[in-house]
C-alpha cells in the first residue's frame, strides 16, 4: 500500500468545542485521526508536514471556524541563526550528556515531569497526570519515538525531550527540565542540541509545535530564526505567516 492510498482510507473525525487552554474565553476544536498500522510512520510524516502534531497515537490539528492563532512552526536547521546569548546557553550546558533511548518511562523521568508541572504549569491538566498517565504518554505511540535525556556530571537527570523522528526532521512533541536550574536555560539549550542533532543527521527541519501570538508562553519559539509557519497550505517565513492570523477572532 503506498502512502498515498493509505492517505485515501485514513478517517478524520473533529472534537467537540473544548475551552482553550492558551486564550481565555475561546473555544477550541480540532481534527484528529489515528496512527495505526504499517503505514503509520509514513502517514506521520506526511501530516506533520501538513501542521498536524502527535499526541499518543493520534495525529491533530486545530480547527477553529472563526479562529486561526495557531500557527505550526518548524525551524531550519541548515541555516540556523546562532546568537550570542544561544552560545552561552550552551556554554553554561556544556556539562551535560544527552543520551538517545527508546521510549520507555522510567520512575526517575516521572519524578522530574511532576516537579517540572507543580513549578510551571500547576494549574494544568498535565499537571494532575499520574505515574501510568506519564507512561502513556512517552510509550502509546505506533511511529518513529526517542527519548533525549540530558544529565549532570553526578549522573542526576536534569532534562528530558520526547521527539518523534521524521523523514525530514525531528519533531519536539514534549520536554521538561528541572525548574531549578534558571540559569542554564534548559528549555533553550535542548531546542539548541536537536538542531545540532538535526544537523548532524542531515535534517532541514525541527519542528516546535504551534506558535499563538497572544500567547507569552509560546513567544520563546520566535527566538529561532530562520522560522516557518504553515500558511494556505505552505511553509512561509514567519513574517508572512502571521499577516493573515486574525487572533482576535473568537473560536467556535
Amino acid at each position: 500500500m503506498t502512502v498515498n492510498q493509505r492517505r485515501l482510507t485514513q478517517h478524520y473525525f473533529m472534537t467537540a468545542p473544548m475551552p482553550c487552554p492558551y486564550l481565555p474565553g475561546r473555544f477550541e476544536r480540532k481534527l484528529v485521526t489515528e496512527l495505526r498500522g504499517p503505514e503509520a510512520n509514513n502517514v506521520h510524516d506526511l501530516l506533520s508536514r501538513s501542521g498536524f502534531r502527535r499526541s499518543h497515537s493520534i495525529a491533530y490539528l486545530p480547527a477553529c471556524s472563526d479562529c486561526n492563532a495557531c500557527i505550526p512552526v518548524r525551524v531550519r536547521c541548515n541555516e540556523f541563526e546562532s546568537s550570542r546569548s544561544f552560545r552561552r546557553i550552551q556554554g553554561k550546558n556544556s556539562d551535560l550528556t544527552r543520551t538517545v533511548l527508546p521510549p520507555v518511562a522510567t520512575q526517575e523521568q516521572y519524578q522530574l515531569f511532576s516537579i517540572y508541572q507543580d513549578a510551571r504549569h500547576g494549574s494544568g491538566d498535565m499537571a494532575r497526570m499520574d505515574a501510568r498517565d506519564y507512561r502513556a504518554m512517552i510509550e502509546d505511540s505506533t511511529i518513529d519515538t526517542s527519548i533525549f535525556e540530558y544529565r549532570r556530571s553526578d549522573g542526576s537527570l536534569i532534562a528530558v525531550a520526547l521527539v518523534d523522528n521524521l523523514a525530514d526532521g525531528l519533531s519536539a512533541v514534549y520536554s521538561f527540565f528541572d525548574p531549578t536550574e534558571h540559569r542554564r536555560g534548559l528549555g533553550t539549550y535542548v531546542i539548541l542540541d536537536l538542531v545540532d542533532e538535526a544537523n548532524l543527521l542531515d535534517l532541514p527541519h525541527i519542528y516546535l509545535g504551534y506558535w499563538i501570538g497572544d500567547c507569552r508562553k509560546m513567544s520563546y519559539k520566535m527566538r529561532f530564526q530562520p522560522l516557518e509557519g504553515f500558511r494556505n497550505g505552505q511553509w512561509v517565513s514567519m513574517q508572512d505567516a502571521t499577516t493573515d492570523t486574525t487572533s482576535s477572532n473568537i473560536g467556535s
